[in-house]
Formats: structure tokens, C-alpha cells, sequence
């Protein structure tokens, strides 16, 4: 049985949930990531390999990418790709698409 404190906390946490706010922190994106290297992720996008990725450019970062969740400002945010896990905001991706 639960007391009163404990079920506060838990309606508190399942709140927060439901409403998307953050209850856990997510962790930064390794570059290593299986999904992260297929794509080639790279949390710098001067670093991205020009000769495997022709058509990037240095403006391209996923801080203007649909994809990202986060406000340009931010070193880092969320991203549609990379569920639970967030990207460098100068980061970049293959799956890279310009913010509207």
C-alpha cells in the first residue's frame, strides 16, 4: 500500500510523462551508435566526410534540421532519428532535411 507522499510522486512522474516533460536524462549520441554510423552522424559538421557525403554543406546542422526537437540555440536536443538520445546542435546526419 502506498502512502499519500508516495502517491503524489508517482502522479507527479506519470504528469510529467504524459505531458512529454522530462523525466529522465537523455543520453548524448556516440558517434559510434550502429544507427549513428549508418547515417553518418557526427556531432561537428565541419567533420563530415565530404567524399562519402558530396551533397553536405557546413550549413547544414541538425539545430536546422526538421528532425530536431531543440531550439537552434541549444548545444543539444532531441531528434526523430535517434529516439531517446540527443544530438550535438552543430551536428549532422545523411537523414539531414532543411527546417521549413
Amino acid at each position: 500500500m502506498t502512502n499519500r507522499r508516495q502517491f503524489v510522486l508517482m502522479l507527479t512522474a506519470v504528469s510529467a510523462l504524459l505531458e512529454g516533460g522530462p523525466v529522465m536524462a537523455q543520453t548524448k549520441l556516440d558517434e559510434k551508435d550502429p544507427q549513428a554510423s549508418a547515417l553518418g552522424y557526427v556531432g561537428d559538421t565541419t567533420k563530415v566526410d565530404a567524399k562519402k557525403f558530396p551533397k553536405h554543406s557546413h550549413d547544414q546542422k541538425c539545430n536546422n534540421c526538421q528532425l530536431y526537437a531543440g531550439k537552434v540555440t541549444d548545444v543539444a536536443g532531441e531528434c526523430a532519428i535517434f529516439a531517446g538520445k540527443q544530438v550535438a546542435g552543430l551536428g549532422w546526419c545523411s537523414a539531414w532535411i532543411k527546417k521549413g
